[in-house]
């Protein structure tokens, strides 16, 4: 079996607001900056120090499908960035088993995109959702 092609991201806000299941989950990440501080008298290297921790916007897309209209609801009933919302994000396989999870705090919408529309179109009608948050933790 091909696990990996098989898999979705299923997202829930706050454990009760359930934004369905996602085929593209990006931007799970974190990064440090990095100091370095040449200490006087030693020349032969610097010291290297991790400053703050950076988080990346988290961005799910999927088809657009019957829970389009719960990202929609969600968004419009956001209070902002001061809401600070918990996400749980779960990575599914085939049978519904939870195969990973994240759980992302202070959460908001920070950018909805929704399908592209044309009637002459034979493209797949995609949404686009990006979270910002202030960090998170596995499981």
């Amino acid at each position: 079996m091909e696990t990996g092609l098989t898999l979705r991201f299923q997202v829930t806000i706050d454990h009760k607001v359930e934004l369905g299941n996602w085929t593209k989950c990006e931007g799970l990440s974190v990064e440090w900056e990095v100091f370095e501080y040449r200490e006087g008298g030693l020349n032969e290297y610097s010291h290297r120090l991790p400053g703050r921790r950076k988080y990346q916007n988290i961005k799910l897309t999927r088809p657009v499908d019957k829970d389009s209209s719960s990202v929609a609801a969600w968004i419009s009933g956001t209070e902002g960035p001061a809401a600070g919302r918990t996400a749980q994000i779960k990575v599914l396989d085939t049978e519904g088993t939870t195969v990973a999870s994240w759980s992302v705090v202070g959460v908001f919408p920070a950018r909805w995109t929704g399908p592209s529309l044309d009637v002459d179109g034979r493209a797949v009608a995609f949404e686009t959702l990006e979270l910002a948050h202030s960090g998170f933790t596995a499981g």
